[in-house]
């Protein structure tokens, strides 16, 4: 069956189109986005502005944007502007398409040496730079580090970080926070911090898990965890070379008076071979004025956003979504990971792709909610993460193809494995089969399986 060709109308925020859905959490989604205007392509933040005014997080987010406008250096993610409508906000980011440092680990369970030093020495640079700008990460883990096409790693999410202003009296930090696998001993204690040695810390325990494949504080009971954590209780594998040994854990030091600093590290046998300085931009007097504008109420500065049809993917955004820029890879199976995102094609017409989706969902016990070529699954049951819930848009590829994405925005990512061969059977009908998708399209009997997406997850 086709379609008869349209010209179909993108949905436009100011200077920017929007495309498909990078990732989505809690209070936010992040869209791919093109700048009509240069044609650079961009990524685009957006968050519901009552939400935000709801949660009271206008100066959580004031403070997010306001660090990143401070970071100027080739392993951070880059924030060019912010933007604001009547209902959302818009914080327009560097695109990084190259995913998370976290699929690295995915995909080779465990990283060489050489590799894993080159990514450690990337993220050291950034974290000494933000330090030198008086901004603490503290939430520092693989899945807040972005590698680019070209491997380059990008520091991101600073929605956790800190800034000189934040230490009190006694020079010290004293906020709970971060992610309870990598965050320091003396955090736990609750008698204040520093944050250079909090990310000092941090960035030792990403390293072990480049190297090892695992984590080196892993306990399901969390007042087991933390008190591995506050006597630095692991050992390295036999397989890590006396070099790494010693860095590691001169880093994973427990009392961080005489944790390893960075300008020691820097000087590490270890840590120098190979390595390349990281040159920042000069940076100038951080002007604030569109951030404050997008928190006001006055409604000079304000953009629109329209949308009418499902959303034409171009040939860039088809390309970027498969890891090393090769077509053939967007429907290959990869086996060995548990994904939490998955496509198929359909050659149907997009209405009816909707309703068979919700036809599917229905049966397995799914609340659905639509909004233009949009789709929300909520399960019904409660699982071992809660209750299981899956995001769905169809995207144009062609007048007379269309693709759908599926993505777990909640619950548990085997519960999602699970769901999602039940509910494809149900769409068998609409789904179209493919043995190659490069210069030509082939129809073949191959049924679609899991693509290969930048949301994958080793068994950690």
């Amino acid at each position: 069956m086709s379609l008869k060709k349209k010209q179909a109308t993108r949905t436009r925020v100011g200077n920017y189109e929007l495309g498909k859905t990078l990732g989505e959490g809690s209070f936010a989604k992040v869209k791919f986005a093109t700048n009509v205007n240069t044609g650079d392509c961009v990524a685009i933040k957006i968050l519901d502005r009552n939400q935000v005014l709801r949660h009271k997080m206008v100066e959580h987010l004031k403070r997010e944007i306001s660090i990143m406008k401070l970071i100027k250096h080739p392993n951070v993610v880059k924030l060019f502007e912010v933007m604001a409508s009547k209902s959302k906000i818009y914080i327009v980011l560097e695109f990084v398409g190259g995913g998370e440092l976290f699929d690295q680990i995915a995909k080779h369970r465990r990283l060489k040496e050489d590799e894993a030093r080159r990514y450690f020495q990337q993220l050291i640079n950034a974290v000494d730079y933000c330090h030198s700008r008086g901004v603490y990460h503290r939430d520092l883990k693989p899945e807040n580090l972005l590698l680019d096409s070209y491997g380059v790693l990008k520091v991101s999410d600073f929605g956790l970080s800190a800034i000189s202003q934040h230490v009190r009296e006694d020079g010290l930090l004293h906020t709970t926070c971060g992610t309870p696998n990598y965050v320091a001993p003396e955090v736990l204690n609750d008698k204040g911090y520093d944050g250079t040695a909090f990310d000092i810390w941090s960035c030792g325990v990403i390293l072990f898990v480049l190297m090892a494949g695992y984590l080196p504080f892993d306990e399901p009971n969390l007042a087991v965890l933390y008190k591995k954590i506050c006597k630095a209780d692991f050992t390295c594998p036999s397989y890590f070379s006396i070099g790494a040994k010693k860095l590691i854990k001169r880093i994973l030091d427990p009392n961080p008076l005489t944790r390893i600093t960075i300008p020691e590290i820097l000087e590490d046998e270890w840590f120098k071979k190979g390595y390349k300085a990281a040159y920042s931009e000069e940076q100038q007097n951080v002007n604030l004025d569109d951030v404050d504008a997008v928190f006001n109420d006055s409604e000079e500065h304000l953009v629109t956003e329209r949308k009418e049809r499902p959303v034409s993917m171009n040939a860039f955004e088809l390309i970027s979504m498969s890891r090393g820029f090769s077509l053939e890879n967007l429907f290959e199976k990869q086996t060995g990971l548990v994904k939490r995102e998955t496509r198929f094609t359909s050659q149907h017409p997009a209405n009816e792709i909707m309703s068979k989706i919700e036809e599917a969902a229905k049966p397995l016990g799914f609340n659905v909610h639509k909004r233009n070529y949009k789709m929300k699954l909520q399960g019904d049951k409660t699982g071992r993460k809660g209750h299981l819930a899956v995001a769905t848009e169809v995207f144009e590829v062609a007048p007379s193809l269309h693709m759908v994405e599926l993505r777990k925005t909640g619950g548990d990512t085997l519960e999602f494995h699970k769901f999602y061969k039940s509910f494809s059977s149900g769409l068998k009908d609409i789904m179209w089969t493919s043995e190659e998708y490069t210069d030509g399209l082939k129809q073949s009997s191959r049924p679609s399986t899991f693509g290969e997406t930048s949301s994958t997850r080793p068994l950690l």
